[in-house]
């Protein structure tokens, strides 16, 4: 899933002249709920699949997608499991802290939403906790509307009619306010420039264990472990916009004690070293290429 564009409201990725990605941030009635919308089609761009399985990493959020290709995704347990599971064809993925294994061997049509904090009960009536580290059938959340949704992007066809779609049904299943918690959400506006939990706690009034409750209620992760995840975000960046940098220097811009302290959490968030990262030159940051027969070599 893609990153949050930073100039343009409207990106379009192609490959050898095929629309093959579109990402737009959502209108004002959804961009409290919804950080980032993007469609996808690599069935028109061929050749686009070049391995079998790939590294999601994490970012921290939750996402909402819609697979619209017959076949459904399919997860793996470690980089080596012969077989994984099927999973669905819509799917919300909860917040997490770590990488998951999937099977890109076929060229998909999806649609999907990158969703902000504290949206998940709105959208799916449960708290983001319930729903973290892992991968939920949306029937198990919308019943049968979920499957109705999905012919409705499917009948839609090509990129921008099915981003319209999606955001008309998204905004139709939201309230007209916020429901992020005011505590939670001044503690992310704090950790944009600060991993101070302490402080945090102190600014929120609540006890440390109630703050940490609300905080996981309403992102699916406790505030250290989200702030981990946003400094390896920035990692990333700067290691895919910094290429000549070394990766000292990297781990000291990103905020890392050393450059042991950074491998070693590269490695816990990515299952590769900074250096392995870096050879692979992922064509999207958060999803790093497995060909699966040297894997299992």
């Amino acid at each position: 899933m893609p990153s949050e564009p930073r100039c343009a409201s409207l990106e379009t990725r192609e490959e050898n002249g095929f629309p093959m990605m579109l990402t737009r941030l959502p209108g004002p009635r959804l961009s409290p709920f919804v950080k980032i919308l993007w469609a996808s089609d690599q069935a028109a761009s061929p050749g686009s699949v070049a391995a079998d399985r790939e590294r999601v990493l994490p970012t921290g959020g939750m996402h909402l997608v819609f697979r619209l290709s017959d076949h459904p995704l399919r997860l793996f347990n470690d980089i080596n499991d012969p077989i994984g599971y099927r999973v669905g064809h819509m799917i919300v993925g909860g917040a997490r802290a770590a990488f998951y294994v999937r099977e890109i061997s076929q060229p998909v049509s999806s649609v999907g939403a990158q969703l902000r904090p504290g949206t998940a009960e709105l959208l799916f009536g449960v708290p983001a906790g319930e729903l973290a580290g892992r991968h939920t059938p949306l029937e198990d959340l919308w019943g049968p509307s979920a499957v109705e949704a999905r012919e409705r992007l499917i009948e839609a066809g090509g990129l921008q009619p099915r981003l319209d779609v999606l955001e008309a049904l998204l905004a139709a299943r939201l309230p007209t306010v916020r429901g992020l918690h005011p505590a939670v959400a001044q503690a992310l506006e704090r950790f944009t420039t600060t991993a101070d939990v302490r402080q945090a706690v102190k600014e929120s009034g609540y006890s440390h264990r109630r703050f940490i409750a609300l905080f996981h209620s309403g992102l699916g992760l406790t505030p250290k472990l989200y702030c981990r995840v946003l400094r390896f975000q920035e990692a990333l960046e700067l290691v895919a916009a910094h290429a000549a940098a070394s990766l000292v220097e990297v781990a000291l811009d990103a905020g890392y004690s050393d450059q042991a302290h950074f491998n070693r959490e590269f490695r816990e968030f990515a299952g590769v070293s900074p250096g392995e990262y870096r050879e692979l030159v992922p064509a999207f940051p958060h999803h790093v290429p497995i060909h699966t027969r040297r894997a299992n070599t």
